[in-house]
């Protein structure tokens, strides 16, 4: 059975484990590659990692990009919300439907 995990700073992810799911507390972004690259070669299926962590290591989650697992997610973490996570999904629903769904003309 596919595991979930949750990388970025400590205070944004405690909470996750009260849910069940496997935190990394990583803030270093050549060890928060390296975690990474370990858990998406493992039994994770759903990698959530904090918007502030991912803006320093875009470049390693790119990788992962076209692969169907894992399924890397940005969420936003305690220093608040940066718009990375909801361009991200925006952008692969854009690609899954051929539009983009939140546009409207007036």
């Amino acid at each position: 059975m596919y595991k979930i995990a949750v990388l970025g700073d400590y205070d944004s992810i405690y909470g996750f484990a009260a849910l069940g799911l496997d935190t990394f507390p990583v803030t270093d972004p050549a060890e928060a590659a390296k975690e990474l690259h370990r858990l998406a070669g493992g039994e994770y299926a759903v990698i959530y990692i904090t918007e502030g962590l991912a803006a320093q290591i875009g470049h390693e989650i790119g990788k992962y990009k076209e692969q169907v697992l894992p399924s890397i997610i940005l969420i936003p973490g305690v220093s608040g919300n940066t718009g990375m996570g909801i361009e991200g999904v925006k952008k692969s629903v854009e690609q899954a439907v051929g539009s983009d769904i939140l546009f409207s003309e007036k």
